[in-house]
């Protein structure tokens, strides 16, 4: 795996931050103050390919890999403007179809979601379910008169899906052979009959809103299942490891933002007739921060380049590890930042407010860091499960 960056990656970097630049934090929370997506710049990061840049030439993208787009979340975010929904759409709902997808939906689906003309949001987590995704009880059966899909659950925390064109959908069916339930997904196009949403209402402002989903035997075509129903487990994770890993690069990104508010402010704010940046008390938490941050990233890119390089396993613990080390990195470095700008830290003007609660979403979504250091003790180190 390569420690330095190719010029390749550095200049869509840097392409991809004045873009980000262009629009700002202004610009964002404004979108998120009138209740709406920040429509203005997806489209403008569709336009340059940055939407679509992991997802396969042929249909429309790139032919890049997370590696790429964990880049382009990471620098919006460090501009200010973190689009969640890269998370979501082009990253799990788009590298989940152009791996497993039938010829149809890789046609139909992926130059729109590389174009950003239109998004898929992706519901697994359940009100009884949580992070235990082998209690997922939404169903699917098979009517055996049509050959159609009828799904029946719930879902909680998904996002964006009023404004999504469809959500990917995890549901089980029966094994007939033992009679246990398998892990499938299904697109499930918004407006389908019995197919209901229910805004939470959150505190955290973002502009994606959280639903409830109830599937009430919601009717789909037979080639709404997305690959193999017998893959299980293997489809499922081909989008839970894009998703650790771009959650890192949003956490990695608002850090960044976060601290770089700080260090301009410790360098302009002067107290007692020198900067307040030249104290060690100021200037040593904020050096921590960007380490912090730094090592994440690291991990993040090793993650990115294992995915890309089509070994899942060695994904999996990566995009865990990367996951847990960026969201500790980026709440530490915006607390850093509010309490560097002391009561500025908590005006509008700084943008700095808001992050105190996105940021510790980071630490508990996709996945909380308690089954991450789970996963790493019983998977990594051998130790027997607690649970």
């Amino acid at each position: 795996m390569p420690v330095i960056e190719s010029e390749e990656h550095k200049a869509l970097r840097a392409a991809v931050s004045a873009l980000g630049h262009k629009y700002g934090r202004a610009y964002f929370t404004r979108t998120v103050e009138e209740g709406r997506p920040a429509t203005e710049l997806w489209a403008k990061a569709a336009e340059l390919g940055y939407l679509g840049v992991n997802l396969p030439e042929e249909y429309g993208g790139g032919g890049g890999g997370i590696s790429e787009l964990s880049i382009v979340l990471e620098e919006l975010g460090a501009a200010g403007c973190p689009l969640l929904l890269m998370v979501v759409s082009p990253a799990i709902c788009g590298t989940v179809i152009a791996r497993f997808g039938s010829e149809e939906q890789k046609r139909d689906w992926l130059p729109a979601l590389a174009d950003g003309t239109r998004t898929m949001a992706f519901g697994i987590t359940e009100p009884d379910a949580g992070s235990n995704s082998h209690r997922i009880t939404t169903t699917a059966r098979r009517d055996p008169a049509t050959g159609d899909w009828l799904l029946t659950g719930r879902k909680v925390f998904v996002s964006g899906v009023d404004i999504a064109d469809a959500t990917l959908i995890v549901g089980r069916t029966e094994d007939t052979r033992t009679g246990r339930l398998k892990p499938c997904l299904f697109i499930v196009p918004r407006d389908t009959p019995g197919f209901q949403r229910h805004q939470i209402d959150m505190e955290l402002s973002a502009a994606e809103k959280q639903f409830e989903l109830v599937l009430d035997d919601v009717r789909l075509p037979g080639d709404a299942l997305v690959g193999d129903e017998d893959a299980g487990l293997l489809q499922l994770f081909a989008g839970l490891n894009p998703e650790r890993i771009m959650t890192a690069a949003f956490a990695i990104g608002m850090g960044r933002f976060a601290l770089s508010r700080a260090v301009e402010y410790a360098r302009d704010r002067t107290v007692w007739k020198a900067p307040i940046g030249s104290h060690q008390a100021i200037a040593h938490p904020l050096a921590q921060a960007h380490i912090d941050l730094e090592l994440a990233r690291l991990m993040m890119q090793k993650a990115a380049h294992l995915y890309d390089a089509g070994d899942d396993i060695g994904a999996g613990e990566a995009a865990n590890m990367a996951k847990y080390a960026a969201a500790e990195a980026c709440v530490k470095a915006v607390d850093q930042a509010v309490h560097t700008l002391g009561g500025n830290g908590l005006t509008r003007e700084f943008g700095l407010a808001s992050l105190i609660t996105a940021a510790r979403v980071s630490r508990i979504a996709p996945v909380s860091r308690e089954m991450i250091l789970n996963y790493v003790s019983h998977q990594t180190l051998g130790l027997p499960k607690s649970y």
